[in-house]
């Protein structure tokens, strides 16, 4: 049977933070609802897997790999696994869409 769920359903940004929500994960596969607050504390983050996010809404600034980027809503990114990231700032209610690649575990 089909599920039919929205990405804004439920979307409301924690007054601090980010908060993470496992939209599907299938295999090595996991997509993720990012919802930022304009109240973060930047955490450096260095992958085992691939990420691909999409800034859906809102704004930030990350920096990647020691570039830093601002990033505009529709603005996406490819972040091949190892690469160290982090969101420096964020708008208010900034609504990501993350999609990791893990490892395949079958070798």
């Amino acid at each position: 049977m089909t599920t039919l769920n929205n990405l804004f359903t439920g979307h409301t940004a924690p007054t601090q933070g980010e908060r993470f929500d496992t939209l599907l994960a299938h295999r090595n596969l996991v997509i993720e609802r990012i919802v930022s607050s304009a109240d973060i504390q930047p955490a450096e983050y260095v992958q085992a897997q691939d990420e691909w996010v999409l800034l859906v809404r809102g704004g930030a600034i990350m920096q990647v790999a020691g570039e830093r980027i601002t990033l505009g809503e529709g603005d996406y990114l490819f972040l091949p696994a190892g690469t160290p990231h982090q969101v420096e700032q964020c708008e208010a209610d900034t609504l990501w869409l993350a999609v990791h690649l893990h490892p395949d575990s079958t070798g």
